[in-house]
């Protein structure tokens, strides 16, 4: 008896669960099969209440089946617990230590999607899709996104130990990284390069990144700025509006940015460039590499579809993904996967990313790679200047924009 009211009393919890999910199957079908599974789940909760070792909790059990559950979907997909979920809701605030990186689950393995630019991480030396293997020497293994993340960080000036494997060297590093508070300059350099081409550096799409872009364009126009280099490269991306107005700067108003497509109709969303003034005759070019994801994936994505810019480096990381977090009467949570973002032309970004007009992929330069422990420890300038006749990617955009603007001008004098 007290197992059948037990067994409803489940039923009726996952019902309600299902239809506040959207759950659409037939009625009669998958009614039947969802409580012969929900019996088996309270017959495996019963035997292991009698039969394990120690004594355990009902709670206990439940929270832990649901993150399975969850996390048997996709990488981005999480249970959280009430205390998971007030650290995400305290994490907007961007107050606590960090070492820089965006990371991910790929096929399982803790992956860096890419360092943040001048952080500890950085500076180390950690490189996108470098594979964290160990935290302190606990193995990351059956480590969760959110697990990870709190090991990462702590307190400023706290180091943590990590161990990457790095694919294409086919070894294992080791780094000692000391924490710190993680500031982001949207904008980290505007400039005229030569020729008239300008360049800005976008690392990251936050709160006033249109508005500093803006700024940046406005002084390079009073420098007579003719063609324009966008840098996304190792650009994570951050707020999906900001991607979508800087993107807009350069499309004709109503033009589709990206669109995202669910199984639910409401998931099903449409972005559209509504720039007053949007800049539509300057000659582009967009940077990426395998650090440019999300948001900096949809600005690539959307200015290659209508051809208004040419994409060069390298393919993008591929996360176009929606998480919808959903909370639970218990001030527990869902984080669950709801959408795919789609460019313009219809190409999934997730799991495909951005394949560049013009591939140009980084030498390694030896001389990097075996710097002497001396020269490491010598401490750089605080403002390092950007020498970009040593970047083979800025060169080469640099050289396609000086040719476009030679042609123009050829076409003005005939």
């Amino acid at each position: 008896m007290r197992k059948n009211i037990f067994i409803a009393f489940l039923l009726i919890i996952i019902l309600s669960l299902g239809l506040r999910l959207g759950f659409t199957e037939n009625k009669n079908k998958s009614n039947d099969q969802l409580y012969k599974l929900v019996e088996l789940f309270s017959d495996t909760l019963a035997v292991i209440q009698k039969e394990y070792v120690d004594e355990t909790k009902i709670k206990d059990l439940i929270y832990g089946s649901l993150k399975g559950m969850l996390s048997s979907l996709d990488p981005h997909s999480q249970f959280m617990d009430p205390d998971t979920y007030n650290e995400l809701k305290v994490d907007t605030q961007g107050k606590f230590g960090g070492i820089g990186i965006e990371i991910t689950l790929k096929n399982g393995i803790l992956t860096v999607i890419t360092p943040i630019e001048d952080t500890p991480a950085w500076k180390a030396g950690i490189k996108a899709n470098d594979s964290i293997v160990k935290i302190n020497d606990e193995l990351t293994r059956d480590m969760t996104l959110t697990d990870a993340v709190k090991r990462l960080r702590g307190k400023p000036l706290d180091p943590v130990n990590i161990t990457v494997l790095r694919e294409n060297e086919n070894k294992l590093l080791e780094f000692k990284i000391v924490r710190d508070i993680i500031k982001i300059k949207d904008i980290k350099y505007a400039m005229i390069l030569e020729s008239g081409v300008g360049y800005i550096r976008l690392t990251e799409f936050r709160e006033n990144s249109t508005q500093e872009l803006n700024n940046a364009l406005s002084n390079l126009s009073k420098q007579g700025v003719k063609a324009l280099i966008i840098d996304l490269r190792n650009n994570p991306g951050g707020l999906l509006d900001e991607a979508v107005k800087v993107t807009s700067r350069f499309l004709e108003r109503n033009k589709l940015v990206a669109y995202t497509e669910g199984r639910q109709k409401d998931k099903e969303l449409k972005f559209y460039a509504d720039s007053r003034n949007p800049i539509l005759d300057m000659p582009l070019a967009v940077l990426i590499n395998e650090g440019s994801a999300s948001g900096s994936e949809i600005v690539a994505g959307a200015l290659q579809d209508y051809k208004r810019a040419i994409i060069i480096g390298t393919k993008s990381f591929g996360k176009g993904s929606v998480q919808t977090v959903i909370p639970l009467s218990d001030g527990s949570a869902l984080r669950l996967t709801t959408s795919h973002y789609f460019t313009p032309s219809g190409k999934i970004i997730h799991g495909k990313g951005v394949v560049p007009d013009i591939e140009v992929i980084l030498k390694e330069r030896d001389e990097k790679e075996n710097e002497s422990e001396e020269k490491k420890s010598i401490p750089k300038p605080e403002k390092e200047s950007f020498d970009y006749k040593e970047d083979e990617q800025v060169v080469r955009a640099l050289n396609v924009l000086e040719a476009i603007i030679f042609y123009k001008q050829s076409d003005k004098i005939r």
